[in-house]
């Protein structure tokens, strides 16, 4: 993994996905959102975010898959040539929702240890276990339907300039705590059936 793509991907949750994601934790809805892009130029085709508040369904990458399904079939690219960015390793619902949408990859800032330890989200891990016997969230992350990557090891895979992207991703993750904090502060408020 390059360098610049690493970087580009950090530009985009930085400048696309936290600010929705921002606004959606003020209506009351959790910290995951999404972005799909272009893999020949690396462009973004959509972003989106939780929006769980309106539907449970609204995943973050559920509602970034439903606006990339509204663009105009004739001028949206085809999913093996987009990547998937996620925020958040995906739940099982998203997992699902990927594979059937055919995206052949996905990206992801933090795993599942984080969003139940560090953001203090547990339903993914759980629900693993609970309903598919998937113990400490490991499935198959390279599959005859898509590849997995973790972000966070991509950078510490790196050689050049290892530790200035390592300083964006740290502080990319303070600005995903700092709205964990929030949520879970007005979590109660809402409607969401799983908080």
């Amino acid at each position: 993994m390059s360098e610049i793509l690493l970087k580009n991907f950090l530009d985009v949750f930085n400048k696309e996905i936290l600010p929705l994601t921002s606004k959606g934790v003020d209506l009351g809805n959790k910290i995951f959102g999404a972005a799909i892009l272009n893999k020949v130029d690396n462009r973004l085709i959509v972003a989106g975010s939780n929006n769980e508040t309106e539907n449970p369904m609204w995943h973050g990458e559920i509602n970034t898959l439903k606006k990339f399904y509204e663009i105009e079939k004739k001028t949206r690219p085809n999913e093996n040539n987009c990547i998937f960015l996620s925020s958040h390793e995906p739940c099982s619902l998203c997992l699902s929702a990927i594979t059937f949408s055919g995206f052949d990859n996905f990206y992801y800032l933090f795993p599942y240890e984080a969003t139940s330890n560090e953001f203090s989200i547990p339903h993914d891990l759980n629900i693993l276990k609970e309903v598919f016997n998937i113990n400490d969230g490991n499935y198959n992350k390279k599959n005859s339907y898509w590849k997995s990557y973790s972000i966070m090891n991509l950078v510490e895979e790196l050689t050049d300039n290892k530790q200035k992207i390592k300083e964006s991703f740290n502080i990319l993750k303070k600005k995903y705590f700092d709205l964990s904090n929030k949520y879970q502060s007005s979590k109660n408020k809402n409607s969401i059936p799983l908080k």
